[in-house]
């Protein structure tokens, strides 16, 4: 996979030219972030499904707390049938002061994300199905058919038990991480799930979901990094922040911001060395060693937002730079 995340932050309108600018560069997946204060998601994949031809779709990605997994699996479904087949099922625990703020309490992750994408399996197999776990459903099924015959799982997780949860049971990972140190440690968990993989499951994808931030000014690409990577070092585990020497207190401060919806002091406290930590941000040259060890541990490549400070130019950018590199996985 050499995919894309997109995120509904810009009209959807322009979402969708964007889409399209991301398969003539060679993109082959395109994911939409699923955020309450953006656009919907779906609605701007469906856009972008219009105005592409191959590329496949997904949420990038879907919580099942917001959003009961009986109506995501509705969601999706229908995504594959607008899209003739090409879904992809992006989920995960959500970002958790997202999730907070909502009155969620985020608990039982693991368990959930499992439970909500193995009863969405059953769904598009046409089953009618009962559940009593960590949600509830009753006889509930799709009045539809899923026009594909299987629409894959990619489980979004960065925890040790998430990322062997997904190389057990689902189709691929999603792991939000741009260093080598932490796709190292990623990558001896998805072995260890691995271990425990049933044959007839099939081949597992393990993909860095890595934030990518380029331009021509190397300056302006790593300022550009600055949201995307608040949001990472806010929600990042204490064992994150240590292999990478962040101090704990500061990004700690960064999720008190953001949780009070003051953005600007959250983006201004970011530091020189969680942007070297958490995002891929230079120019194009600057970045292909990052990109190659990345993909020394991974099996695929997804650019996350917020891809530069110029969008158009970020997505050729990235585009040109990823196509010849994604051979090395």
């Amino acid at each position: 996979m050499l995919g894309i995340e997109l995120t509904p932050e810009h009209p959807v309108s322009r979402i969708a030219e964007l889409g399209e600018r991301a398969e003539s560069n060679g993109f082959d997946t395109v994911f939409s972030s699923c955020h309450y204060n953006n656009r919907d998601p779906f609605v701007a994949l469906d856009r972008i499904a219009t105005r592409t031809d191959d590329v496949r779709l997904g949420p990038g990605i879907a919580n099942p707390y917001e959003t009961h997994p009986v109506t995501l699996a509705s969601r999706v479904a229908s995504l594959d049938e607008a899209a003739d087949g090409r879904a992809v099922y992006g989920i995960g625990p959500g970002d958790r002061s997202t999730i907070e703020n909502l009155g969620f309490e985020h608990d039982g992750a693991l368990r959930r994300v499992l439970e909500a994408f193995k009863l969405a399996q059953d769904l598009f197999d046409g089953e009618r199905v009962d559940h009593d776990g960590t949600f509830e459903a009753v006889d509930a099924g799709l009045n539809f058919d899923v026009p594909s015959e299987t629409i894959p799982v990619y489980v979004g997780g960065q925890g040790p038990h998430m990322i062997r949860m997904s190389a057990k049971h689902a189709d691929g990972l999603l792991f939000n991480g741009s260093h080598p140190k932490d796709m190292a440690w990623a990558a001896e968990q998805v072995d260890a799930g691995l271990e425990e993989r049933p044959g007839e499951r099939g081949e597992f994808d393990f993909a860095a979901y890595a934030s990518v931030s380029l331009s021509e000014d190397a300056e302006a690409a790593r300022e550009a990094a600055r949201p995307a990577v608040a949001f990472i070092a806010a929600g990042a585990a204490p064992p994150v922040l240590d292999r990478h020497d962040i101090d704990r207190e500061t990004a700690a401060t960064i999720g008190e911001h953001i949780s009070a919806g003051e953005f600007e002091a959250a983006f201004a406290a970011v530091t020189e060395r969680m942007i070297d930590a958490f995002c891929i941000a230079g120019t194009p040259d600057g970045v292909t060693d990052r990109i190659d060890a990345v993909l020394e541990h991974a099996d695929s490549f997804v650019a996350g937002s917020p891809l530069g400070p110029d969008l158009e130019a970020a997505i050729r950018l990235a585009g040109s730079a990823l196509r010849t590199r994604t051979d090395h996985a």
